[in-house]
């Protein structure tokens, strides 16, 4: 494989998160956290940052022990693996930034069991090498992450008026409290999801018709 190639392919591996692949617009993963913490764009960009933390430094390590770990004790390995990078973030956040862990509450926590983590650790870096493992996971978090703050930032900017804290919206503007309810979580994500499907499906009649010709 020469050079060029093998730099597209892991540039390749790396955008997939963001969107081919992204855990919550494709694969509809993590979606507690995603429903839950989006309250703020701030909200959804520290959980992000911590699954970002969380998933790189675990798949790294899956990676470089995936063939010593037994077969018969892998996932309850991966899952104590995990368990420590949580453990750091948890009481990172506790430490330097009480008032975002107080906000994001046992979701922290519970990165533990996220999907996105232990299906990623399973599914790739128990099967590929330390650099595509991380290329991999740095992709898929970052994906979530973008997504995250999106989801957050629409739902603080129609709800509170504010974008990370800062007034972006005039007086004339009325915020629309259900926004920053579960049902603005599921309204917004819907519209997302939609927004994307009609992406998808404008790109795939634009390729069917330039093979035409």
């Amino acid at each position: 494989m020469t050079e060029d190639k093998k730099g597209t392919n892991d540039i390749a591996e790396f955008l997939k998160g963001f969107w081919k692949e992204n855990p919550i617009l494709v694969m509809v993963l993590g979606m507690c956290p995603t429903l839950a913490v989006t309250t703020s764009a701030i909200n959804g960009l520290t959980m992000g940052l911590a699954v970002v933390f969380v998933l790189t430094a675990s798949s790294i390590i899956v990676s470089l022990v995936r063939n010593i770990v037994p077969k018969e004790v892998r996932i309850p390995t991966f899952i104590v693996i995990i368990a420590t990078f949580v453990t750091m973030v948890d009481l990172f956040l506790k430490a330097f930034f009480l008032d975002l862990s107080k906000a994001l509450g046992p979701f922290i926590p519970l990165i533990v069991v996220n999907c996105i983590i232990l299906g990623r650790a399973e599914a790739f870096a128990s099967k590929n090498n330390v650099w595509l493992s991380f290329l991999d996971a740095l992709g898929v978090s970052l994906g979530f992450t973008v997504t995250l703050v999106f989801l957050g930032g629409v739902r603080e900017i129609l709800g509170m008026k504010t974008f990370f804290g800062m007034k972006v919206l005039g007086k004339g503007f009325e915020p629309m409290i259900i926004m920053l309810l579960p049902p603005g979580a599921f309204i917004t994500l819907g519209f997302m999801l939609g927004a994307k499907n009609l992406i998808d499906k404008k790109i795939k009649q634009k390729k069917e018709q330039q093979s035409k010709h």
